[in-house]
């Protein structure tokens, strides 16, 4: 390896929105960051696919791989910088010989990390070799670096957040411009928001991976991602935005972790928030990430989460760390030392938003409110909203209950169907108070 007087040298696997942006702070700011780093840091060697491809940048003094698994070998490269996405394939294979070239490694891939963090972060600490991620959570905002050093002597309570940008724009445009779920699924798409597979955001997975590596962190335990409580935003409709609003909240894909007794909960679904809250005030593809430390209180950490500078911000901020000497473990603690998760299903009572279409004919409600008594839940507030005509024969209903284990509202739902006054699924909304 080079020593600290050197320049830490670069092999910069991926040439997309990030990578382009990776190179254009090494360009732009070299003298800055060889002040602040105390030693030069520069790329020499690159990797994508396409060599010939436009990319709004000089690329000319880089040394070039089609292949990033030989980018990673190569003897004139210190940090393996991996943006290229992907949990499998070429990412992985590069990330795992980066390490056993005895490479440092940087990443901005969260699949990666919430599939095989623990196995890397074991290869990684074996060949005392680092593997930093700041920019594959929330994009800018420097979480990881906040949980792993400036709260590490706190216990951690909880983590939450709204963690994918795409998500909060669909949620947000619908209830500011009133269109439907589908008509701004097509908007995101077209803007090229959405990733090649839309269900990686609208699913609530790639939050999901994000969730499950704060929680690692957070509380010292292996990777989870298998553990989350998964459900997307495809249920929301524009009428329960509407309705959540005039009850003074905003729904929004909010992903939850907390350890307790019974074991490790990690949600990430659809919720109402309230709307002067932190994270009811979010808009568009702007993330916040919410960490209660037992010493601390709250800390709200609130920015971009996703794009070209902010993302490339990300891997800089970890890249002239490794160039100052700072070396912490993938997880904060030695992979060794982290416990198994047990995975718990959220235990701590909410109150719940429900809509529902019934058959409009005598005793249809009191038969849900019953269902709703015997699970031993009470209603706060409940009322037809329209007639859908007298054609269709159908009611919708919207329902509030007070503070309800989760439990017994999954009971209640499986009840109604039993009613034969249930048109279609339920909608089921936890309603959050942060």
């Amino acid at each position: 390896m080079s020593s600290p007087a050197s320049p830490l040298r670069i092999g910069l696997a991926g040439l997309g929105t990030v990578g382009i942006g990776v190179v254009k702070i090494v360009q732009r700011h070299a003298d800055l960051i060889a002040a602040r780093a105390g030693r030069p840091v520069v790329i020499t060697a690159v990797s994508a696919r396409d060599r010939t491809k436009n990319r709004d940048a000089d690329l000319s003094a880089y040394a070039w791989e089609t292949d990033p698994v030989a980018l990673a070998r190569r003897d004139d490269v210190d940090v393996f910088v991996e943006v290229m996405g992907g949990h499998e394939g070429p990412a992985r294979a590069a990330t795992e010989a980066a390490i056993a070239a005895g490479k440092d490694v940087v990443t901005a891939n969260k699949a990666l990390l919430a599939h095989h963090g623990q196995a890397l972060a074991e290869a990684a600490e074996a060949a005392g070799r680092v593997i930093r991620f700041e920019a594959a959570v929330a994009g800018g905002i420097p979480v990881i670096k906040a949980l792993t050093e400036g709260l590490a002597g706190n216990r951690i309570t909880r983590v939450m957040g709204v963690m994918n940008g795409t998500c909060n724009y669909i949620l947000t445009r619908m209830q500011n411009a009133g269109l439907s779920y589908d008509q701004v699924f097509e908007e995101a798409r077209q803007l090229g928001y959405l990733e090649a597979d839309p269900n990686l955001d609208v699913g609530g997975i790639d939050a999901g991976h994000k969730l499950a590596l704060l929680a690692a962190i957070a509380f010292g335990i292996r990777v989870a991602f298998d553990k989350v409580e998964l459900e997307g935003i495809g249920n929301v409709s524009t009428e329960d935005i509407n309705l959540a609003d005039e009850m003074g909240y905003h729904i929004k894909l909010l992903g939850v972790a907390q350890l307790s007794g019974r074991g490790l909960e990690q949600r990430m679904t659809p919720c109402l928030v309230p709307a002067e809250s932190p994270l009811g005030q979010l808009q568009g593809g702007t993330n916040v990430v919410v960490l209660e430390g037992d010493s601390v209180g709250q800390i709200v950490m609130r920015g971009p989460g996703a794009g070209e500078g902010p993302t490339a911000s990300a891997v800089m901020g970890d890249v002239i760390d490794l160039a100052r000497g700072l070396r912490l473990s993938t997880f904060g603690q030695p992979a060794a030392t982290l416990q198994q998760a047990v995975a718990a299903k959220s235990a701590t009572p909410a109150a719940y938003y429900l809509r529902m279409t019934l058959l409009d004919k005598p005793g249809a409600l009191a038969k849900i409110a019953t269902c709703i008594g015997e699970a031993g839940i009470s209603i706060d507030q409940m009322r037809q909203l329209n007639q859908h005509g007298e054609a269709d024969e159908k009611a919708t209903v919207l329902i509030v209950t007070h503070k309800a284990a989760p439990a017994d509202i999954a009971h209640a739902l499986g009840q109604f169907g039993q009613t034969g006054v249930l048109v279609g699924e339920p909608v089921a909304l936890r309603i959050e108070e942060v």
